[in-house]
């Protein structure tokens, strides 16, 4: 009688302490930005639809399971979450340390040189994975992470650092030439060229003068004509391709022209979710960078349009957070995050609408790939917390609130000295 007793004491322990932690995450939900977290779950969800109608048959083809890359993509948006409820439950003043900082760097650091060496797993001519086992570790998308901290940190912990050239802009032009460098050696030119204009528009809301900004971004352009011009090679071809791709279509041109086939056939409402043609193995890797193309023709343009819509919710809602952020580090770390997948979203647009050369910039969200999504659902949990951090609007008592009542009741229609007549 008594270990029944002791048993029955024991779960209802248990059952407290399970109805205090609901109600501690009830709260904590309450006090985040509700439609970030809204539209950043439509957004994982629907890349994971759209991953499994696009790859269905590429799936079949390659391993002989349909189900093979909705495994995967699901794995990798399961894990994603876990990602970021940490980073919406932990404080993010706290990643504000200089030794976790420089560590996060470093880490970067080593493995982009790893991936250069025999360790990186090479495919489709380049090297961009450090395979381990069932892991595969791409460098170049934790190095835009780890840059998105490296500037929030150096800018937040010295104000004025920007104003000057040399102490404030010069260093972190620095590290990242080292950056971008090592992930063009892969070589990777669309992520590198995406870390750039993260950094550098980062140091634009950090402060940075109009007349540097415009130095550094004639210097990039420059830069990378050069670079086109002196690699040549497939490089130069999409260079030269994009403006005409139907007059490349065999070659250069195949995936852009088979990408605006398959928006074209879309139309309005599209030809049904699952329903797409191009993918069945006429669209190189369907389910990858151009994901797009595949949407646009199951769901047409009204689909697309939503999409643009969840992403623009998106960014508003990180611009207010970084508005309203009271502190620098959280002000760009969010800014980071909101240029980061800006940037993605543009650059995929115009790729898969050839209004520019074709480059590797995945979807964010959407597009297959989990170094990716893991990387974008930890900066979204991360910018969740910064608005629980926010300063709230105090609210009226109740008492003022009737008192406030009560008084315009009583002087609607009366005659105040200096403010007109009554009605």
């Amino acid at each position: 009688m008594r270990s029944e007793t002791v048993k029955a004491g024991r779960a209802k322990k248990r059952r407290g302490e399970f109805a205090l932690i609901m109600d501690s995450a009830r709260s904590r939900l309450k006090e985040v930005d509700f439609p970030l977290l809204t539209v950043t779950l439509l957004l994982a969800f629907y890349g994971l639809i759209m991953v499994f109608s696009a790859s269905y048959y590429f799936s079949i083809s390659e391993n002989g399971n349909p189900f093979y890359y909705l495994i995967r993509d699901g794995i990798w948006v399961a894990l994603g979450l876990v990602l970021m409820c940490l980073g919406a439950m932990i404080d993010y003043r706290k990643l504000e340390g200089r030794r976790l900082i420089l560590g996060i760097l470093l880490v970067c650091f080593l493995l982009l040189i790893i991936v250069l060496t025999p360790l990186g797993s090479e495919a489709n001519d380049a090297t961009r994975w450090i395979k381990l086992g069932p892991i595969t570790i791409m460098p170049g998308e934790i190095a835009k992470m780890g840059m998105i901290f490296f500037v929030s940190w150096f800018y937040a912990s010295d104000t004025k650092r920007i104003d000057s050239f040399v102490r404030g802009m010069l260093p972190v032009l620095a590290v990242m030439a080292v950056f971008a460098l090592l992930i063009i050696k892969q070589p990777n030119l669309s992520t590198a060229i995406t870390l750039c204009g993260i950094v550098v528009v980062m140091m634009l809301v950090a402060g940075m003068r109009w007349i540097y900004l415009g130095g550094v971004t004639a210097l990039g352009i420059v830069g990378i004509v050069a670079l086109i011009l002196i690699k040549g090679g497939y490089w130069l071809e999409r260079f030269t391709t994009f403006t005409h791709p139907f007059d490349y279509e065999a070659t250069s041109g195949y995936q852009i022209v088979q990408g605006l086939q398959a928006l074209g056939s879309g139309g309005l409402f599209g030809v049904g979710l699952g329903k797409s043609v191009t993918k069945s193995l006429y669209l190189p890797y369907p389910h990858n960078d151009f994901i797009l193309a595949i949407i646009g023709e199951e769901t047409g343009y009204i689909g697309v349009l939503l999409l643009i819509v969840l992403y623009t919710v998106f960014i508003w809602r990180g611009v207010r957070i970084a508005l309203n952020c009271p502190d620098q580090f959280g002000m760009l770390m969010a800014s980071g995050t909101v240029i980061m997948v800006a940037i993605q979203v543009v650059l995929n647009l115009a790729v898969v609408t050839s209004s520019m050369p074709a480059t590797g910039v995945n979807l964010p969200f959407v597009s297959y790939g989990g170094n990716a999504l893991m990387m974008f659902m930890l900066m979204s949990g991360i910018m969740l917390n910064i608005s629980r951090n926010m300063p709230k609007k105090p609210k009226k008592r109740k008492e003022e609130s009737d008192e406030s009542d009560n008084d315009r009741r009583r002087y609607r229609g009366s005659y105040i000295p200096g403010g007109g007549h009554s009605r």
